[in-house]
């Protein structure tokens, strides 16, 4: 039988999985959930790292990550499974989702965050908070109202009946019905009006690029200084900023907590968005310093009819924001936190949901962005984060190795030498990271 040669960095991230005793946490935890008896149901460490291949190799389905697990031998190797094993299809891995609970995959990311504050990956002092819509699997063109279910059509239809335009045995063309509806006035799209036909969790939503669809909201709250994402919540897409940062900040230093660290979070950095007087002084309570900017308004602030407590926890939060301690903190978070979002969402897969129900939503985020986090602990151990990064990174050392002949000259090589080295401390930030690079792959 073929034998794979194995991929380096899913190598490495089994090796750092053992040692962490991944496996059988996993297994004494979702343990309660199967029955004694029946057939050997799939492993539960097999069932997270394929879901973990999904954000590492960028695929949004369970399809597809289930045909890249079953056409390669690299993940097959990754996985554990012999080549005339089955791998997992998409039908399992959609009943082993909806047997566990929600708190389980809270476990398991508390587990990943566990790994990382083992290897010093958590500060915990300053927290950067944000939220970056997300595409439900819902469509427009399939929403319905809320008091009666008719769609679209069959609404307009009745309002032309009730205005008189067409008598009630009238059948009017999809044409006729665009003009009308073009003419008519209150024409806007509402959520208390109208929801989805396929999914009652999804909300309209107005996306980054303009266009207007049925979505969710998924917020994180990452540290600042190691960038490990502490907390990761998807929500109704219309819940509004200004009620949500109290509670992901909570949520984050309970996972802190969980994870073994004595950490305690004293900054929350946030956008103008999470801007509001009643948070800012629940924040003040919690013992937290807040630095979020006020949005721009052209009248004064009138504290007459506000509590003193409020009014100081405004103008603490004010004056923090203007020094140079606070604008530093705003440039890590929109650099950071924006980050996060770019590797889960856009390269990680996640921004477009295949899943409908707010709870299914939730279990399959939280696993991509634990797989997030075990990328950001391969990057601070190996240098790179994701098995593109690795691949890389050796054909960079592969081709350092070719132009280090004698026949080349000394100029030449040096010249060349010192490119390569250039682009490899440009893609991974330090000397540091380049010599535990050359340690791992030469052996010392």
């Amino acid at each position: 039988m073929a034998k794979a040669p194995g991929h380096v960095f899913y190598e490495r991230l089994n090796g750092l999985l053992a040692e962490s005793g991944f496996d059988p946490f996993v297994e004494n935890l979702v343990a309660p959930y199967y029955a004694d008896k029946g057939r050997p149901g799939i492993a539960p460490g097999v069932y997270f790292r394929m879901l973990f291949v999904g954000y590492f190799e960028g695929i949004d389905s369970q399809r597809g990550f289930a045909w890249r697990c079953e056409d390669s031998l690299s993940l097959r190797k990754f996985l554990g499974l012999k080549l005339t094993e089955s791998v997992p299809d998409h039908s399992s891995l959609t009943r082993i989702r909806d047997r566990y609970p929600l708190e389980v995959i809270d476990q398991v990311f508390a587990f990943v965050l566990q790994m990382a504050n083992a290897r010093k990956q958590i500060s915990g002092s300053a927290v950067g908070v944000d939220s970056t819509m997300l595409e439900a699997n819902a469509a427009m063109r399939s929403i319905v109202r809320r008091d009666t279910d008719e769609d679209w059509k069959a609404y307009i239809r009745r309002l032309m009946q009730e205005e008189g335009v067409i008598d009630e045995d009238d059948e009017p063309t999809d044409e006729d019905l665009r003009r009308y509806d073009r003419q008519r006035k209150e024409k806007k799209v509402s959520n208390k009006q109208w929801k989805s036909s396929s999914d009652d969790d999804a909300r309209i939503v107005k996306m980054k690029t303009g266009r207007t669809r049925m979505g969710y909201k998924a917020e994180h709250a990452v540290d600042l200084q190691t960038e490990v994402v502490l907390s990761a919540t998807v929500r109704h897409g219309t819940d509004p900023e200004s009620h949500t940062l109290v509670e992901a900040t909570v949520h984050a230093q309970i996972n802190v907590a969980n994870a073994g660290s004595g950490a305690d979070i004293q900054e929350v950095v946030a956008d103008k968005g999470y801007h509001a007087n009643a948070q800012l002084a629940e924040c003040d309570l919690w013992g937290l310093r807040t630095y979020i900017p006020a949005p721009s308004s052209p009248q004064r602030r009138r504290w007459t009819d506000k509590p003193k407590e409020v009014m100081q926890a405004v103008l603490n939060n004010r004056r923090r924001t203007g020094r140079v301690k606070g604008k530093r903190l705003q440039r890590l978070r929109s650099e950071r936190v924006e980050r996060s979002f770019a590797h889960v969402c856009e390269t990680g897969g996640a921004r477009r949901t295949w899943l409908r129900g707010l709870e299914k939503v939730n279990k399959r985020y939280g696993l991509v962005v634990a797989a997030h986090n075990l990328g950001r602990i391969m990057r601070s151990l190996f240098g790179a984060g994701k098995p593109r990064q690795f691949s890389a990174v050796f054909r960079v050392f592969a081709s350092l190795w070719m132009l280090l002949t004698p026949r080349q000259c000394v100029h030449t090589v040096i010249s060349r030498a010192a490119h390569f080295l250039t682009r490899i401390l440009t893609n991974f930030g330090s000397s540091q990271a380049l010599t535990r690079i050359l340690t791992s792959s030469t052996g010392g």
